[in-house]
Order: structure tokens, then C-alpha cells, then sequence
């Protein structure tokens, strides 16, 4: 599901995020060449993770876990002023929270972020891992949507039906089938007729995932057979498992938390900026690390024996949020940066992929979502009553007839950890913002937060007063689906690129055969199979589950899809 780095970061959620002692002091550093007055401290072999989000974390953790590396010996550096990358959320009842979104979580898929949490306690209870904690919570609170898809009238949409005709079902079951090779570079709509798009599958998969019509056709086959298992739930999403809170009060912190009592050096505010390496007739070696710390420069020597993880590409790059009375800057890489290593990586360097294949094209990677922060019970209770779920019990709400295609969700509260009991949050977010409103006379890209409240009271026929006194946090995304792109073989790297010595790709732009983008998992795959690979760990990647190859699972979805 959709996920929010905040350009005007709210307050964090919790206050002691980040503490004194998550950063590193100036130190002499016998390896590193640095300005005379600073410089990072690093003795004996180290690993250098470039970037501060889940992946960099999870391969921090599989360093230490499965490869035996002290935890004293990783150091994180992230240019932001707290880690956890996209997963992130922040706020409080007086400014606002805020978050980019919410990843989709199963236990019948994700098999590598089960593998770590199961080792990483629960910030909530020490004796419980953040997995068993989920488990737990899940059972209490078991999803079952009721009101999935509701058309321009606010009548729910009966989602029995998947709304196939037979050529629907017939060019579905061949882009499926196609390989990889045969579908190239090409895009959704090169395989499915125009009435697939108006069918009731479509509105509830793609609002699930965030595809689009121009998408690459391979993630979608890959989203289809990864995900069959939800293809014969789609309407009640009753596959989706929740964490207690946002993902990143119940993902990121407790990571953080069980990182940082191994000794891992965290260091905030550090932009790099580029590397010194070996490239020639020998294999491709990081020798030097350049980055901006605190506005000062900084130069880090990578020695034989070294490791060095980026995490290439960013989905979240450029994001910016609004306010009540402003919409958020609509700002490009050239403000931010984050595609800029990679770039420079990939130059000359076929094996390194290229980012020009997924950063090329805002217009068709951007999305918008927004947080609202409430008050007042009565937008809740209103919602309960309407689609007859309790915050929590259900899942997407999306007007299919939005011209934002606009989705909304009321996860449990609290739903942050320092979220007082009389307030209530909820997200939402839109496919569309470039389009003019149903009921607001303007795209979505140029609203303040008020103009999307009027515009979601009119989908729901809900009364202004309802959202009285709210305050909704919008947040443009321009590169959020950049991941779905069409792209060509090669385009995306290995983890670990051929020739690599010291080196590897984390991120969700890197290759994992099967396995589908745009999600927790996908970064948390990628850092364990680096890792395993540099530092020879004697331990298999969990194998991605072939939920799809299962006869039960294959007949449950044929007669989904004649319904």
C-alpha cells in the first residue's frame, strides 16, 4: 500500500528519537581524511550504510545477527535528521501528525521482515518480538472491509463481482502468463482493453498497490502472482495485517532501539556526496566516502576489508508538505538530491543500472496523500456508521468516481504512540491530483488542506462540521511510484553488482527476482541478500513463498474472477 521525508518535518513522534548519544562526536579517525577539527571515528573493519531507512537498518541488523559483526563497527549516516527513511511519521495533537502512508503487511508473504522482526523486541513489551506483537494485535483487531468501493451517490459498490467480461479475464490470464522477456518495457495498457479499467478489480487492486494504467506490465504480473493470495480477498482486504501503530513508531523505533544497544553509530544530518573508488582492470572498490555533515565537509577513508551499502534511488525524494492554508511546494530532484549518487554511480557503468528509467517522468510517478488530525469524534463515528466498520476493522475506502481517485483509512487508535486519548487521525490519498475536483474546482496539487476536507465531505455527503477544527497535512510525492516504471532489463542493479568487491545496492530500485516493489519487503530482501553475499554469511535468504503455484490458491482466484 501507499506510503510519507517531510520537508518541514512536524515535531517527531517520540522526543527522544534522537538523542545526543545516537551521534556520533568528532573524533580522530586513523583511517579518515578529514577537515582538521572533525572526522568519525571507525577502528578495525567497518560498514559504511549510506542512507538512514529501513533497508540500511535491516542490513545493520543482518550484520550483526547472521554475520557476527559488532554492532560498534556499522555506522548509519543519514542526511535527514532522524532514520527510518519513507517510513516515516511525526507530528503531535497541537501541530498535526503526518506520514507519507502505510505500507500493506501480510504474514503469509514478507518472509524476510518476519525473519528480522522475530528477533527484535517490541518497544510495548520486552518479552514479546515486534512480530509476535503484531500477530497478536491482528488477531484482536481481524480486517474486514465493508465498504471497499463507493460510487458518486455514496452507495457502496458490490464487490462480489470483480466486474470481468470475457476479454477482460482472457487478456489478464495472458499478461500473467507472459514472461518477463516478452513484456519488456511495456506498459499495462498494452495488454488490457479500456473497459478492464473501469472494472471493479481494478478500482480495488491498484488502490490497494498504487498502480497506474502507463505502469510497467512486469510489476503488475509480479504484483499478480506474489499477491494471488489476495486476488480472491481484494474486497475485504481481510489478508492485510497492521502494525499497532504507523510503521514507523512500530517498525522503525524498535529497530532503532535494538540497534543502538548493539553499539550501530546513527548519524543524523549527514549528506554524502560522492566516493573515491578503484575501477579499472580490477573489481569495482570504495575507497573514500565525501560527505556534507552539519554543512562541513567530510572525508572517510573505506579500508581493504571495508563495506560499503547505498541505498540508490529514492521514492520519496522531493516530497513536500502543505498546511490548511497552503499546498504543498511542488518541488523536483534538483531540490533535494536523493537520485544524485546513483547517478553518478551509474555513469559508464552498465552494471550499476540506470535511474534515468524510473526518474524521468514526474507526471506519471507523482501521487499526493494527506493526514488529518481530529478532535472531535463526530468524523468517526460518522464513518463507523457508514461504511459499518470500526476504526481499524476495516481498510481502503476509495470513490471510485473521484476525479482524484481518492482513498481514505481509519486505522485503530491511537494510531501514534504519543497521540492523546480525545484525538483521532486518519490518512488518505490520491491516484489523480493533476486532475480538477468533484467538488473543488481545482487539481489537488494546488490544495491547501481545507480544499481536500471540503472535497472528501462531498464524496461522503458528510456536513462541513464534521471536519470542524480538524487540521489535514498534505504531502506531494513526485517520485512515490517511480519504482512501477516500464523499464528494461538491467535497468535496475543486483544488490550486489557483477564486479563489485566491497559494494551493494539496498533499495527498492535494485533487482530481486519475484519478488514485487514497493514494499517493506522488498528493501528488507535486498539488504539481507547483500549482506549475506559481501560478508559470506553461511545462511540462506528466505526463498519467496510460490503462494501462487498452490492449487487451492489458483482455483480460489479462477472463480473469483468469474464472479
Amino acid at each position: 500500500m501507499p506510503l510519507c521525508l517531510m520537508e518541514a518535518r512536524p515535531e517527531m513522534s517520540n522526543d527522544d528519537v534522537v538523542d545526543d548519544d545516537l551521534l556520533l562526536q568528532p573524533a580522530f579517525n586513523p583511517h579518515a581524511q578529514t577537515s582538521p577539527d572533525r572526522g568519525i571515528m571507525s577502528t578495525g573493519v567497518q560498514a559504511w550504510l549510506v542512507g538512514g531507512g529501513i533497508g540500511s537498518m535491516a542490513a545493520a541488523a543482518f550484520m550483526i545477527r547472521d554475520g557476527g559483526m559488532p554492532g560498534a563497527s556499522i555506522t548509519i549516516l543519514e542526511a535527514a535528521p532522524v532514520m527510518g527513511g519513507s517510513l516515516d511519521g511525526a507530528g503531535n495533537a497541537t501541530l498535526g501528525y503526518s506520514l507519507r502512508g502505510g505500507r500493506m503487511l501480510t504474514t503469509d508473504n514478507y518472509e524476510c521482515t518476519w525473519d528480522l522482526y522475530k528477533t527484535i523486541p517490541s518497544l510495548r513489551d520486552k518479552s514479546m518480538s515486534v512480530f509476535d506483537e503484531t500477530l497478536a494485535f491482528n488477531e484482536k483487531h481481524k480486517a474486514h472491509s465493508m465498504a471497499r468501493l463507493v460510487d458518486r451517490r455514496r452507495a457502496k459498490v458490490p464487490v462480489s463481482s470483480m466486474g470481468f467480461s470475457m476479454q477482460d479475464r482472457v487478456e489478464l490470464l495472458k499478461l500473467s502468463s507472459a514472461s518477463e522477456e516478452d513484456l519488456g518495457e511495456s506498459r499495462i495498457t498494452d495488454w488490457l482493453s479500456p473497459g478492464f479499467f473501469d472494472s471493479e478489480f481494478w478500482f480495488m487492486w491498484v488502490t490497494t498497490f498504487a498502480f497506474q494504467p502507463w505502469h510497467s506490465a512486469v510489476e503488475f504480473k509480479r504484483y499478480l502472482h506474489r499477491f494471488m493470495l489476495e486476488f480472491s480477498r481484494i474486497e475485504t482486504l481481510a489478508g492485510v495485517k497492521r502494525t499497532v501503530y504507523n510503521q514507523y513508531d512500530s517498525l522503525v523505533l524498535p529497530l532503532q532501539a535494538w540497534l543502538k544497544s548493539q553499539g550501530v553509530h546513527m548519524v543524523t544530518d549527514c549528506r554524502v556526496i560522492g566516493f573515491d573508488q578503484e575501477f579499472g582492470g580490477g573489481p569495482f572498490r570504495v575507497t573514500r566516502i565525501h560527505c556534507l555533515r552539519s554543512n562541513m565537509n567530510e572525508l572517510i577513508t573505506v579500508n581493504e576489508g571495508d563495506f560499503v551499502f547505498v541505498q540508490n534511488g529514492s521514492m520519496t525524494d522531493a516530497s513536500s508538505l502543505g498546511s490548511m492554508t497552503s499546498p504543498p511546494p511542488q518541488l523536483t530532484k534538483a531540490d533535494s538530491g536523493g537520485w544524485t549518487l546513483w547517478e553518478e554511480l551509474a555513469k559508464g557503468r552498465p552494471a550499476f543500472g540506470n535511474p534515468a528509467a524510473f526518474n524521468s517522468c514526474i507526471a506519471q510517478s507523482c501521487w499526493e496523500s494527506f493526514t488529518v488530525t481530529l478532535r472531535n469524534p463526530t468524523f468517526f463515528d460518522e464513518m463507523n456508521r457508514f461504511s459499518g466498520n470500526e476504526a481499524g476493522t476495516g481498510g481502503l475506502v476509495t470513490f471510485k468516481d473521484s476525479n482524484w481517485l481518492m482513498s481514505i483509512v481509519l486505522a485503530h487508535q491511537p494510531h501514534f504512540a504519543n497521540q492523546p486519548a480525545d484525538v483521532q487521525v486518519f490518512w488518505g490519498y490520491a491516484l489523480l491530483p493533476d486532475r480538477v475536483g468533484n467538488f473543488v474546482a481545482k487539481p489537488m496539487a494546488e490544495c491547501n488542506g481545507a480544499e481536500i476536507l471540503h472535497e472528501l465531505c462531498g464524496h461522503l455527503r458528510f456536513d462541513l462540521e464534521t471536519v470542524q477544527s480538524a487540521n489535514c497535512i498534505p504531502c506531494r510525492m513526485p517520485y512515490i511510484t517511480s519504482m512501477f516504471m516500464p523499464r528494461a532489463p538491467g535497468d535496475r542493479p543486483l544488490p550486489v553488482p557483477e564486479g563489485s568487491k566491497n559494494f551493494a545496492f539496498i533499495s527498492q530500485f535494485v533487482e530481486i527476482a519475484d519478488d514485487c516493489v514497493f514494499t517493506v519487503e522488498y528493501s528488507v530482501r535486498a539488504a539481507q541478500m547483500a549482506v549475506y553475499e559481501l560478508l559470506g554469511v553461511d545462511r540462506k535468504v528466505p526463498a519467496v513463498t510460490p503462494h501462487e503455484k498452490s492449487l487451492r490458491t489458483q482455483f480460489e482466484a479462477l472463480v473469483k474472477s468469474f464472479k
